[in-house]
């Protein structure tokens, strides 16, 4: 029997016994009282999604079971959880990560609070904040841990853990198999046909992608050669030492690497080491200009988030583009002085079949161009909402390019790890209205005010 309908089955059976019990319980000494974090756990580890008796009123256990199911066919761990508003808070995220022992990521609806934490290696805290923002105003619970959930399964990395398998596999039926058998027997010829003919027509568009991507990285690499020309450094200048020559041979070395590897490139995807090189050569470039003015050095950052060519950001600042969410994105100094004086930032738009637009607005092909630029899990954050971001998501683009978002930051997850994580990820305990993942470090209480 399908995995599907088995647990439809079983839902089947379960709802009228649960119905029962929690009237039974209703009346019992105690009933309504907080579950103990253990327990909370140990539900999660066998289900996405626990809904605590105490908080029974905020997600009916129908939502609940479609929320469960949407994370399981999924196959990425997610982890919902809601509870009472009297829930105690304390370390609240981190001791439910030490408890379930799971890589993923989480999000309590706490009361009419909601926040979430993540392992870093299937989710930024940057885009876990985000995501967090984006549904701020989401309503009631059902909507609000929907939308969560829909933006969460486009962005996180990794896979479900095998402890939500339903383990029904079951027997397949012999004359299921000589059927089958007997389809592909007659129908090779004409399936070989179609395969080939599909791989063709997959290459010819990959070859389309690659060269609408040529165009913008050939724009990239040209505006990095005229960087090093306008820095008109010599080696041999006065002052000049071996922490700058050192720069600037770096520097060197990523423009040449980028322009070999961009003449290499045969897929989409191969651009996402070119823009990498790139973006190693100009933070090289921003070292050097400190060393020689005699400034501090630069801490490494993303480049701009509205163009990678203005180099690396400065800081952090809230955008919200057309139509979506506001989220953090990084901003250089420019960018962050027009922001602040409520102008447009400069973006980067590239060709599309209507007309330029925004990069993020453009084609799944750009996806690999963003995740050079925007690595270690940062991307999905800053994405989220946006047409690339959508469509990079989707299993369409996992099977042209790569596998989506997981590319760009080297995300694992749902495997049990025990209490061994980073548990800065989930540091900060609840506080007054939403913490948005801020995690660790002050600030990143539940609900620590945005």
């Amino acid at each position: 029997m399908r995995p599907a309908l088995v647990r439809t089955a079983v839902r089947l059976l379960i709802v009228p016994i649960a119905a029962v019990l929690a009237v039974l319980l209703a009346g019992a000494p105690g009933a309504h009282a907080a579950t103990d974090l253990t327990k909370v756990a140990q539900q999660l580890r066998e289900n996405p999604v626990y809904v605590d008796p105490a908080a029974a009123g905020l997600l009916a256990e129908s939502d609940a079971q479609a929320l469960a199911d949407k994370i399981r066919d999924a196959d990425k761990p997610v982890f919902v959880a809601v509870l009472p508003a009297g829930y105690p808070t304390q370390d609240l995220f981190r001791n439910l990560r030490t408890e379930t022992g799971v890589t993923g990521l989480y999000g309590i609806r706490l009361g009419d609070r909601f926040d979430a934490r993540a392992d870093s290696s299937v989710m930024s805290r940057q885009a876990v904040s985000n995501l967090v923002t984006a549904v701020r105003g989401a309503g009631d619970t059902k909507a609000q841990l929907n939308d969560f959930v829909d933006d969460a399964l486009r962005n996180v990395g990794g896979t479900a853990p095998s402890s939500w398998s339903d383990g029904s596999g079951g027997d397949v039926p012999v004359g299921g198999l000589i059927t089958v058998g007997a389809l592909v027997a007659a129908g090779g010829a004409g399936a070989y046909a179609v395969v080939r003919r599909n791989r063709r027509r997959h290459e010819e568009e990959q070859r389309a992608a690659l060269e609408k991507l040529r165009v913008v990285v050939d724009e990239d690499i040209t505006a990095f050669g005229e960087e090093l020309d306008r820095l008109d450094f010599h080696p041999g200048e006065p002052g000049a030492d071996d922490a700058m020559r050192g720069d600037y041979e770096r520097a060197l070395d990523a423009y040449e690497q980028a322009k070999a590897l961009m003449a290499a490139a045969v897929r989409p995807e191969d651009v996402k080491a070119v823009t990498e090189a790139v973006e190693d050569g100009r933070f090289s470039l921003a070292r050097l200009a400190a060393r020689r003015e005699g400034r501090p050095l630069p801490e490494r950052r993303p480049p701009c988030f509205f163009d990678p060519r203005h180099g690396p950001s400065v800081t952090d600042a809230s955008w919200t583009p057309p139509g979506g969410a506001a989220r953090e994105v990084p901003v250089c100094a420019a960018d962050r002085t027009r922001l602040a004086e409520g102008r447009d930032p400069v973006i980067r738009e590239v060709d599309t079949d209507h007309g330029r637009r925004p990069y993020w607005e453009a084609g799944p092909a750009y996806g690999p161009w963003a995740g050079g630029y925007f690595g270690g899990g940062l991307l999905p954050g800053l994405l989220v909402g946006t047409m690339l971001g959508s469509m990079m998501a989707g299993p369409a683009y996992a099977a042209d390019y790569g596998s989506g978002y997981g590319d760009f930051g080297g995300y694992e997850g749902g495997d049990v790890s025990g209490a061994d994580f980073d548990s800065g990820d989930f540091g900060g305990d609840f506080g007054g209205g939403f913490g948005g993942g801020d995690f660790g470090g002050g600030g990143g209480d539940f609900g620590g005010g945005f």
